[in-house]
């Protein structure tokens, strides 16, 4: 079987990569521009890079568009009349309602199709990290087929029911969780300090919560955009992250003890209750992840991002544990923390009396809920542009630290994941 990829960004290069190390005969294209690049970097490896996209189109047995989900529905009007009836086509954007508009639109019935999604970036190996499968147009003899290829990429195959079962789960574990760390990167670079050198950042949460807002900050932008803009179930999640996290911030500036106290241990009710697989950060693992190397010192956090987070899962009925299944690292990162904070009872008290009391905090927490307000309203009203513009500044703001930030949080997902 002829495996045939359309776009050799990152993602595209990786399954390339682990195919044709399986054995499979891999030929695949990309903006015409980086033909000679291309064919110079893929030189001995199996892959033939071709400068016709088309060419690959009409190649391919197993035909995979990597391609960012703003480009995909004309990168396939462009190379569907080339392709072969029979050819398994399939997808590899976060986001699957423009893609599956795209294939419905474009992609004649005598082809079948079988989409993923791997629940990781490029930094990863696909062996060992979760794979979502998402069949939607496809025979079962023929699935079978289609299994046996993403099978080849090593990874923990997720299969999904829908793709609107998929774009559901990515709403929470993606779109959100994303958000909730680009705000805290947003209020930092609002506020002009780095928080590892603020005394209100020192704890092992705080270490966490830094080391994931780096590495989202080191991928590009277009790719977060994309999650968060073109799938429609993620508009819900994110209005309700917004409205917990300002109707939280109201409670304690207004010093609501009760009502505070009370909304924060009915959200701790509904999410952290039952027999879950509790992911149980280590105290000595998020104490050893910290990128100062100066003297540290201890000052109490209202952990409004994760309180509004737990807070809005419960506002919306969502069970964030059912969401492991596809899980992501900065998802996993995220629950974990929240469940390291409500879990230990003194450390949630001291929370709660922060975020009412304590002033000291009081203008970090302002930053915070600027940030979410800003972030709310440019996914609400789909603006690509403000996505990319805003993203870019935080990006630019912590530079220096973006690489290490990336590596070190590698370094302490893959420690959670031994």
């Amino acid at each position: 079987m002829n495996i045939g990829i359309i776009g050799l960004g990152d993602m595209g290069s990786l399954c390339a990569r682990q195919w044709a190390s399986k054995g499979y005969q891999v030929i695949a294209s990309d903006l015409p521009e980086r033909f000679e690049e291309l064919e110079a970097q893929f030189h001995g490896t199996g892959i033939t890079v071709y400068r016709d996209s088309k060419f690959v189109a009409k190649k391919a047995d197993f035909l995979l568009y990597s391609v960012e989900a703003i480009n995909i529905s004309r990168v396939v009007e462009q190379t569907a009349p080339f392709i072969r009836p029979r050819t398994i086509v399939s997808g590899q954007t976060s986001v699957k309602h423009p893609e599956i508009e795209a294939f419905e639109a474009h992609l004649p019935s005598s082809v079948y199709i079988c989409t993923c999604h791997s629940l990781h970036g490029p930094a990863f190996s696909t062996v060992g990290q979760k794979l979502a499968v998402v069949p939607h147009r496809i025979p079962a003899d023929v699935y079978i087929k289609a299994m046996q290829v993403y099978e080849a990429l090593g990874s923990d195959i997720i299969e999904m029911e829908s793709y609107t079962a998929h774009d559901m789960i990515m709403a929470d574990t993606q779109a959100v969780t994303h958000m909730g760390f680009e705000s805290m990167g947003t209020a930092w670079t609002n506020a002009g300090f780095y928080p590892w050198d603020n005394g209100a950042y020192s704890t092992g949460i705080d270490n966490v919560k830094i080391l994931t807002t780096l590495r989202i900050f080191s991928y590009k932008a277009h790719i977060y955009a994309g999650l968060a803009l073109m799938n429609p179930l993620a508009q819900k999640q994110v209005r309700q992250y917004a409205q917990s996290e300002s109707e939280l911030f109201k409670m304690m500036i207004c010093e609501q003890e009760n009502e505070f106290k009370k909304r924060i241990h009915s959200a701790a009710q509904f999410v952290f209750h039952g027999d879950h697989d509790f992911i149980t950060l280590d105290d000595d693992v998020m104490s050893e992840f910290k990128l100062t190397d100066g003297p540290s010192y201890y000052r109490p956090n209202s952990h409004l991002s994760i309180l509004a987070m737990v807070d809005a899962w419960s506002q919306l009925g969502v069970n964030p544990y059912h969401n492991m299944v596809c899980q992501t690292p900065p998802f996993k990162l995220r629950l974990g923390i929240a469940e390291y904070l409500f879990k230990d009872e003194a450390l949630l008290n001291e929370t709660i009396e922060t975020a009412l009391y304590d002033k000291s905090i009081r203008a970090d927490d302002l930053e915070f809920h600027s940030a979410v307000r800003e972030w709310a309203s440019i996914i609400g009203y789909g603006d690509m542009n403000g996505y990319l513009t805003h993203f870019q500044q935080v990006k630019d703001f912590f530079a220096d630290r973006l690489e290490y930030g990336a590596n070190q949080s590698k370094i302490l997902i893959d420690k959670l994941n031994t």
